[in-house]
């Protein structure tokens, strides 16, 4: 079957993740709450982040990417936990570290 598509030739599948391409990882997702409220790598080091993210897996709360210490990124290189999402109230933004995309 091609990505996208349902068994009726054509007819597109419904995705949890909106228009973006159907991200697997996003199947069997349990809600978590976020562990914190800022990161605290940044927060031991004195450091500073752009944004924080929260692990859509275990809930850590770590710092972007675009941050200077990108805690985030290293946390999926840790421990393979695929899903993070903005850490703002009412913000529908969820990254996907293994298909390096938006879902």
């Amino acid at each position: 079957m091609i990505p996208g598509q349902s068994m009726i030739l054509g007819a597109p599948t419904i995705s949890p993740n909106g228009s973006a391409p159907r991200c697997e990882h996003l199947d069997g997702l349990t809600p978590v709450t976020p562990r914190s409220d800022e990161c605290p790598a940044c927060r031991a080091r004195a450091g500073h982040w752009t944004a924080l993210l929260a692990c859509l897996t275990c809930g850590w709360v770590a710092c972007s990417d675009d941050s200077p210490n990108q805690h985030a990124k290293a946390h999926y290189e840790e421990t393979d936990h695929p899903l993070a999402r903005r850490l703002e109230p009412g913000s529908r933004w969820r990254w996907c570290y293994v298909h390096q995309r938006l879902v």
